[in-house]
């Protein structure tokens, strides 16, 4: 589920726990966690009902101004079916933190480069990690298809690429773009220092 930021900052401020979305299924279910730029949000139920069950409160408390915002708002489709999601803030998002923790020993730094040596074993194109760090290191702030078309990738993989590394906490988003962490930029200076000759 996607939000725009000034519905994100609502959510955090308690003023918007409610959520709208016509699917074909339902893309989340209770309990999933979403991480976004203000935190974990926590999916609280799910429920599928009619445009009729929904009123001028309940799409205020999902970020419109009254009912007919925000079904108008909604995917078209005779095969979608519109459910009410609630939300909650439950939290930062852990890799906040994970980028920031550049007090990594020689051993806490070979652990990271070993994950990201089994990332590239396993990607069947070859090591790519240590290449994507360094590209972003050096384009800070560029489009992701830009980036993407300047190494010859499709941009939705180099995006799955790119979450990889989120997910370690060795890159991050910006609006635009990208830019590697605290902690990404001590392991590539470490995956540098240790490369094969």
């Amino acid at each position: 589920m996607l939000f725009r930021h000034e519905v994100l900052t609502r959510i955090a401020s308690g003023e918007v726990d409610l959520a709208f979305r016509r699917w074909r299924t339902p893309a989340v279910r209770p309990g999933t966690g979403l991480r976004t730029e203000v935190g974990v949000l926590e999916v609280g139920t799910v429920e599928a009902v009619s445009p009729d069950d929904v009123g001028d409160r309940d799409a205020q408390r999902a970020g419109y101004p009254g009912r007919a915002e925000l079904l108008a708002d909604q995917r078209p489709g005779e095969d979608r079916q519109l459910y009410r999601i609630t939300l909650r803030l439950a939290g930062a998002d852990p890799r906040v933190g994970l980028r920031a923790d550049t007090d990594l020993s020689t051993a806490d730094l070979d652990e990271i480069v070993a994950g990201l040596r089994r990332l590239d074993a396993r990607s069947g194109r070859g090591p790519w990690t240590t290449a994507m760090l360094a590209l972003i290191d050096a384009n800070p702030a560029v489009r992701a298809p830009d980036l993407a078309a300047g190494v010859g990738r499709e941009t939705a993989r180099f995006k799955a690429d790119v979450r990889k590394l989120k997910e370690r906490g060795l890159t991050e988003s910006l609006a635009v773009g990208y830019r590697i962490s605290p902690r990404g930029k001590l392991v590539l200076d470490h995956l540098v220092r240790t490369a094969p000759d």
